[in-house]
């Protein structure tokens, strides 16, 4: 590229590819290319932009990110409103809404269009010449926050448009975390001892608005539009869903749930059917919104006050509710974490009778003012576990109690904290919210530690789930990890289970077996070592290649690990310190449990640089004998189909990893053909 001509188109042509792969990814759901095809191409952009600064413009691909903090948010003016809606709560009162504007109109509306009114964030984005110069949220309607570096840092929101678009416009849409980002994002606050957001909305406007467009950049926000504000010099559909099918050809990302519906009578029956599935949508929705169709027959009903007469919200029975905290008990976890929980009368939330609820940390029940006694909104919220919003204090009598977590276990024989289950000492490491027991025998995270062991992610052995793991240690059959391996010397012990038969306790056995051979990584996972999730074992084994390595770390050794901090590192000491951790790891060692990190370079390998997943059954080997001969020929293994994976192995009866693979576009091999695969490259 030796002239500015040739510099100029390869830069767009970069720029093209990358914003068409964000689309198919982040809006679509539909990649084209792998992480590292990606990678590929963006740092060839970067590196260009750097060598020819002059050309780097604000809507690059490479601007997501990184941006430097503003000083202050400044103020947007809205050339429109952006209006509240009214609500509604049963039929009644929409066939109230509706007769209202039938009434205003003359005639019935033909069509209507129905969404979700998902909780999160109203933001309205300005694009002038198909780029994006401006993103701001609702504020009072009129006028509101310019968060635009934040805003671009969400891959669903495109930084520029085709040239088919209008000159001048604007869409509105909704900023929300998924409720899986939402759940890990309030994790991470309640071990770091911050507050926790109380609801997805909380969280999405609190992303949104950090002036460090890098914090915003970390969190998994996505963004929903839900209407064309307003386009100047080209004309736009007369409808709001073709709108909507407009917008979506112009690449923003379009909620897939939205219909367009013919009667009134259709809309109850769309509001009536997420009533009952609301917990299976991926984000959090208090309920759904219902607008005329016709934009002529909108501006003709107008607005009253600061709400549209064409639109209402339909709202879902509430997910909330109000009673009695009895008591704040404590529960010991699988790490050896004191969880306080709360004892409540019951209280019917969202269809479910709810007892106990989560309370986090001490910090978090200091910080919400939560007492014994007090009247407080319980929350219930998709799968997440019932958690205590805070009190409502209008409603104390003076009888209420604080709480104090080192009170509520103190032994007064031994004078001293201590845990609830077997007594030990109790302890809090400098830096932490939360009080651990210091007995890594402690019945209590015994049980949790088996589940966890035997889990899908860690070593994997069918047929053990929470009640199995709870039976085997009540009755006395495994009281450790290493216990597992000793359970084919009881046979007839097992048998003796009320369930257990011949066949299932052969299974079992059988999987039991197969658990020894799971790589080193999944065991190191398995473990159960506090701060260590499955990409931080997978970088251990990388790097010690042992068990025996791994416990023989220094501090300093650790810390050389990437992504390893003080943190990590002090809890992994901590870990192998304890005599009943070493002596657990030497009886599975015994039992032939302690896998090595293969040493020799995969790089000329047949199989090297490609990742299997494997679903169903395999008729002519073991799940276990299949991935050995994989990884044998330089291949990796996963648990689950990602964008990375490059075959799926599907055997009989292939579970839901199989839909998976093939929205994803991921190529899928019969076990004929994968048997063939390992043959040409054997």
């Amino acid at each position: 590229m030796e002239n500015s001509t040739q510099v100029t188109e390869r830069i767009e042509q970069l720029r093209a590819q990358l914003n068409h792969h964000n689309y198919r990814y982040y809006v679509l759901d539909d990649p084209e290319i792998s992480d590292a095809e990606y990678d590929t191409l963006m740092r060839e952009l970067e590196q260009m932009e750097a060598e020819y600064p002059s050309l780097l413009t604000p809507d690059s691909p490479t601007q997501r990110v990184g941006a430097a903090p503003v000083e202050a948010f400044g103020v947007v003016e809205h050339p429109l409103p952006l209006l509240s809606l009214g609500n509604v709560f049963d039929r009644e009162e929409l066939g109230g809404w509706y007769t209202r504007i039938v009434k205003l109109l003359g005639e019935q509306p033909s069509n209507f269009v129905c969404e979700h009114k998902i909780d999160g964030l109203a933001v309205a984005l300005t694009y002038v010449d198909g780029q994006l110069i401006i993103g701001a949220t609702r504020g009072d309607g009129l006028r509101g926050e310019n968060i635009t570096q934040n805003l671009r840092t969400i891959r669903s929101i495109p930084l520029s448009v085709s040239k088919e678009a209008p000159p001048r416009f604007e869409v509105r849409g909704e900023v929300f975390l998924p409720r899986t980002g939402f759940a890990k994002l309030n994790r991470e606050r309640a071990e770091e001892g911050l507050p926790l957001f109380a609801n997805p909305r909380n969280a999405a406007a609190g992303s949104v608005r950090q002036l460090d467009p890098r914090i915003t950049a970390k969190r998994p926000l996505d963004m929903y539009i839900y209407m064309l504000g307003y386009a100047e010099g080209r004309p736009t559909p007369p409808t709001h869903w073709e709108g909507m099918e407009y917008l979506k050809s112009l690449g923003f990302k379009v909620n897939p749930n939205s219909r367009l519906l013919n009667s009134i009578e259709e809309v109850e029956g769309y509001y009536q059917t997420w009533v009952n599935e609301r917990e299976s949508l991926s984000y959090e929705a208090d309920g759904i919104v219902v607008k005329v169709d016709s934009l002529e027959w909108q501006e003709r009903l107008g607005d009253v006050g600061r709400e549209p007469r064409w639109a209402v919200a339909y709202k879902f029975p509430a997910i909330q509710g109000i009673t009695r905290l009895k008591e704040i008990r404590i529960s010991v976890g699988r790490t050896g974490t004191l969880n306080p929980y709360a004892v409540l009368e019951p209280v019917a939330v969202g269809g479910v009778t709810i007892k106990q609820a989560a309370l986090h940390n001490e910090a978090d029940i200091r910080r919400k003012d939560i007492r014994k006694g007090d009247m407080v909104v319980v929350q219930r919220a998709g799968e997440v576990i019932p958690q205590v919003v805070g009190p409502v204090v209008s409603k104390r009598t003076g009888e209420e109690k604080e709480f104090s977590l080192l009170e509520a276990i103190f032994d007064k024989e031994k004078e001293r904290p201590a845990c609830p289950e077997c007594q030990a000492e109790v302890v809090k490491l400098e830096g932490e919210a939360m009080y651990y027991c210091s007995n890594a025998a402690c019945p209590a995270q015994v049980k949790e530690r088996i589940e966890h062991f035997t889990s899908r992610g860690a070593v994997d052995i069918r047929g053990i789930g929470e009640n199995l793991s709870s039976i085997l240690f009540e009755q006395g059959l495994v009281k450790d990890i290493a216990d597992l391996y000793d359970l084919k010397k009881k046979k007839g012990q097992l048998l003796k289970l009320e369930g257990m038969r011949e066949k299932s306790a052969g299974n079992l056995l059988k999987a039991i077996e197969e658990s020894k051979d799971r790589p080193l990584s999944r065991l190191i996972f398995a473990l159960g070592i506090r701060h260590v999730g499955g990409e931080t074992a997978e970088l251990l084994a990388k790097h010690f290649g042992s068990i025996d390595r791994l416990a023989e770390a220094s501090r300093e050794g650790l810390l050389t690990v990437p992504s390893i901090g003080p943190k990590i590192a002090d809890s992994i000491l901590a870990f192998f310190r304890q005599e009943e951790n070493k002596r657990i790891i030497q009886r599975l060692k015994d039992a032939g449990v302690s896998p090595e990190e293969e040493e020799a370079g995969l790089e000329g390998l047949p199989l090297a640089g490609q990742e299997f997943v494997i679903t169903g059954r395999l008729d002519t080997s073991s799940r276990s004998e299949a991935e050995a001969r994989i990884k044998a020929l330089g291949g990796t293994v996963k648990s689950d189909i990602t964008r990375k994976t490059t075959y799926l192995v599907a055997g009989a009866e292939p579970g839901s990893k199989l839909a998976r693979a093939r929205a994803l576009g991921i190529k899928q091999l019969t076990e004929e053909e994968f048997l063939k695969l390992l043959g040409e490259k054997a």
